[in-house]
């Protein structure tokens, strides 16, 4: 690497670091998650403002070439990845199975329901908000995912700052959010491979193949191989061993599915689960790489997202129509799916629409498919703008609904003794320790 070239890498990533983190500071003390400061570091420093403004400045510091910009990227890729695998770690599958009935029904209408409507917008979606050369079948497949996912980050977070970890209502969101996390991942690696290879019976049957081979991999001999690749490393007294057996765990997992044609974060985050579910490690001993990949990698890939939005592409009325057409979209769609699979499940009216309004944040999950679809095509920078604000709406959004739908559900002796079990350091469902971890 030539010394310039070196040189402009790490002012790169000094300097959207240093944005990330005043900013995230910032939008956290101002109530809203961190992850809306951190894509506006990305959102200063590229066309947005900066080249706006200072043109020349922006050219040097982020030049439009392919060498410097792949270089920023791969750094940002290797941080989602972990990011992704921390977050599979986290998943507490012993609680799902608690919660599972209501959780289904909230999960899969909650999915569905936005799916649907979702592959139907990106149908009617004007050209302006396709690429140019993106698949057209692939696209509205895109949008229905992105219309779909939630984040168990951002709801873990805003359900332990509003204090609701303990009520029946976080519990189900957070059970039915894990079903949600799971299945973007899963959908996303399958969209993903078809704007690869192009849509065919055979693309679609092999990427359904790859998909089968890695999840039996992983409930088979993943977590056997896990547990003796990290069992020996655990024992040591020094915890770095094993925070870099975790994280090399991880990376192996997202090159295999790239390998395979699948999506790497699809990869990563299985290989999250399994290291979580195999009992190898205690999590507590990899709590560093959860602290340095949340504090510092993360912030720097979302600021390296907000780079690729261009808010002027919203001065367009047909961008920004659509734009208010695919978040009315978005929010009723979830809104709609999980009050639906709420009332399927025997909950009230307010307990369907609390979890409605804990679902509807898309946060890191919707950011990441949205990174993905341009990075493969499919997105242009004007889709990938909108797919984005949706994000950020949403995740804000999700605080205010919440605490309105509160108001109206009374606490139960139950979960009255829930929140006393917990005071008293008995925590069998693991969320605080998941909040921890992911917020």
């Amino acid at each position: 690497m030539p010394a310039h070239s070196l040189l402009v890498l790490l002012l790169q990533v000094g300097t959207l670091g240093l944005l990330a983190l005043l900013l995230g500071l910032l939008a956290r003390r101002l109530g809203m998650p961190a992850i809306v400061g951190e894509l506006c570091a990305g959102v200063l420093l590229g066309p947005s403002v900066l080249q706006r403004v200072a043109p020349d400045l922006s050219a040097w510091l982020l030049p439009h070439r392919p060498e410097p910009t792949h270089m920023l990227d791969a750094v940002g890729q290797v941080g989602v990845l972990l990011l992704v695998g921390v977050t599979g770690t986290e998943l507490d599958f012993r609680f799902l199975r608690r919660q599972r009935r209501t959780a289904l029904w909230v999960s899969g209408t909650g999915l569905a329901v936005p799916f649907g409507l979702g592959i139907a917008a990106g149908l009617l979606l004007p050209g302006a908000l396709r690429a140019e050369h993106g698949d057209s079948a692939v696209f509205p497949l895109f949008v229905g995912v992105a219309m779909c996912v939630s984040a168990i980050p951002v709801i873990a977070k805003t359900l332990a700052d509003m204090d609701l970890l303990h009520r029946n209502v976080g519990q189900l969101t957070l059970a039915s959010g894990t079903i949600d996390d799971a299945f973007g991942w899963f959908m996303l690696s399958v969209v993903s491979a078809m704007a690869a290879s192009g849509v065919t019976t055979g693309t679609i049957a092999r990427s359904a193949g790859w998909l089968l081979v890695v999840v039996l991999f992983a409930a088979l001999p993943g977590m056997p191989l896990a547990r003796l690749t990290l069992r020996p490393l655990a024992r040591l007294s020094d915890p770095m061993p094993v925070i870099a057996g975790t994280a090399v765990l991880v990376l192996l997992g997202a090159a295999a599915t790239q390998a395979m044609g699948l999506e790497s974060v699809f990869g990563a985050f299985v290989a999250g689960i399994v290291i979580g579910s195999s009992g190898a490690v205690d999590l507590r001993r990899i709590a560093p790489l959860r602290t340095f990949t949340l504090a510092f990698l993360a912030p720097v890939y979302f600021a390296t997202a907000g780079l690729r939005i261009d808010l002027g592409a919203l001065a367009r009325p047909v961008v920004l129509g659509s734009a208010a057409a695919l978040l009315l979209i978005a929010v009723f769609g979830k809104f709609a799916g999980a009050y639906l699979g709420a009332r399927m499940g025997r909950l009230n009216r307010w307990e369907a629409l609390a979890l409605g309004a804990g679902m509807n944040a898309r946060g890191v999950v919707e950011v990441i498919v949205a990174m993905v679809g341009l990075r493969l095509g499919v997105l242009n920078t004007a889709a990938y703008t909108v797919v984005v604000l949706i994000a950020i709406v949403t995740s804000v959004m999700a605080p205010w609904l919440l605490r309105v739908a509160m108001r109206h559900i009374e606490s139960t002796a139950e979960e009255e003794l829930r929140l006393v079990a917990r005071l008293d350091g008995d925590r069998p469902d693991d969320d605080v320790r998941r909040v921890r971890a992911t917020g």
